[in-house]
């Protein structure tokens, strides 16, 4: 295996891996705090770094049937959340794309 180079975001309020302290998103990218993940209170986020993506699987959330990956701290492995790829109900289709990030599975630097 080779080296794991990771992104660091510029700027002093970031949201690190509480594993491992890898730099994960920009407190700018955050679009809701008002979500709910598999532990308890979740971040929607525009965009994240550091993160691997899991294979694709239906899900069933409690907006409805999406099209999701979890996601990985590239660095650690540990499960952060999950990324949406497809929205099957109208109404949602302005979360694909965008990422869910687990307050249980944060630190906030900043």
């Amino acid at each position: 295996m080779g080296l794991i180079f990771l992104q660091l975001l510029p700027g002093p309020k970031v949201f690190k891996c509480r594993c491992c302290s890898a730099h994960l998103a920009s407190r700018d990218a955050v679009i809701s705090k008002d979500f709910n993940g598999r532990y308890g209170r979740a971040y929607l986020l525009k965009r994240a770094v550091n993160v691997c993506l899991g294979p694709s699987e239906e899900r069933t959330l409690m907006t409805g049937l999406h099209l999701v990956n979890d996601i990985y701290c590239c660095s650690c492995r540990q499960i952060l959340g999950w990324r949406y790829e497809k929205a099957f109900e109208e109404s949602q289709k302005y979360k694909e794309g965008k990422y869910i990030l687990e307050k249980a599975r944060l630190m906030k630097e900043g």
